[in-house]
């Protein structure tokens, strides 16, 4: 696999696992004692969005699911034709 494919591959995990983790550890101001929602703001608005500390849980867990990826890469533990739920196509049957 070249190393731009596995850029790449790292990238869209990346968003996918940022996603993923987004909604941990934010609270509502209603799960804070004291918290008053200013003028304009959604009442749902999280207080304690921390983008650096997302970014990171979204690399470390992008980074687990590379290796995974890598590995079954590498080893071909599933393959594309064990994704293929529903038979072999009507066209590939009658040989076109």
């Amino acid at each position: 696999m070249e190393w731009t494919s596995i850029l790449a591959i790292y990238a869209l995990l990346w968003v996918l696992s940022a996603f993923l983790v987004l909604p941990f550890g934010l609270r509502t101001p209603d799960e804070v004692q004291g918290h008053q929602v200013e003028k304009g703001h959604a009442d749902s608005a999280p207080v304690n969005f921390r983008p650096g500390k997302v970014a990171l849980r979204a690399a470390i867990l992008a980074l687990i699911l590379m290796v995974v990826f890598y590995v079954n890469y590498i080893n071909g533990w599933v393959v594309a034709e064990d994704l293929n739920f529903f038979g072999t196509p009507p066209l590939k049957e009658m040989g076109y």
